[in-house]
């Protein structure tokens, strides 16, 4: 089969924003500790999210990443419903991890997975406005600003949604833990947000030349 290299570039970076979009929700169940600081597990790929749905932007403007976005909405939900049916399933007797234990880590999953798909979904269509409208008003100069721009807004909203849903509705934590733990979210993702445009930059430069080459792709 022969494919484009758009379309290959499409399918790598879809691949990447699609697995870690999945990552952050199975581990995101674990709160952990940076310092005096508390965090959730499911921060740690995001990162990626925001290189790939920067590029995605440049590459293949609004519709692909709300193509994107949907895709990887309905790919979560598929996930959801298998996690809550093998929760419907008895372990066997000889198991090492019995129905408790598997209850515990990924019965919460199903709150966090609530919460991510309502926050993924909203924060995603936020971050691809206000990416085109820093980018219409830059004449498309200024990578930076609109990468980092609506990596600041949209993720204000995905943090506080999620942490939310998954967290403070079901009663795991309280409401000043809540708000201690969604601001330290949100502050962890604004400095990588921050700390990867040099990788944004790299990335988008190593696009334009393999696009500009004339290698096939077969």
């Amino acid at each position: 089969m022969i494919m484009s290299k758009k379309d290959l570039i499409f399918l790598v970076l879809g691949g990447l924003l699609i697995t870690n979009a999945l990552l952050g929700e199975i581990i995101g169940v674990k709160l952990i500790s940076m310092g005096p600081y508390i965090m959730t597990m499911g921060v740690i790929p995001w990162p990626v999210v925001f290189i790939v749905t920067d590029l995605m932007n440049e590459y293949y403007g609004k519709e692909g990443v709300k193509r994107l976005t949907y895709l990887t909405v309905g790919l979560i939900l598929y996930a959801f419903v298998i996690i809550y049916l093998s929760l419907l399933v008895p372990a066997a007797g000889i198991s090492p991890v019995q129905d408790d234990a598997y209850s515990q880590v990924f019965g919460q999953s199903l709150w966090i997975i609530v919460g991510s798909v309502t926050a993924f979904a909203v924060s995603q269509l936020v971050d691809v406005s206000v990416f085109w409208f820093f980018k219409n008003k830059t004449g498309g100069s200024k990578l930076w600003l609109r990468a980092t721009g609506s990596t600041f807004i949209s993720q204000f909203i995905d943090t506080f949604i999620v942490m939310g849903i998954a967290f403070w509705l079901p009663g795991k934590i309280s409401t000043s833990d809540y708000l201690n733990v969604s601001f330290t979210n949100y502050t962890y993702k604004i400095l990588i947000a921050i700390g990867i445009t040099p990788v944004i930059y790299l990335a988008h430069g190593i696009i334009d030349r393999y696009l500009a080459s004339k290698q096939t792709v077969s």
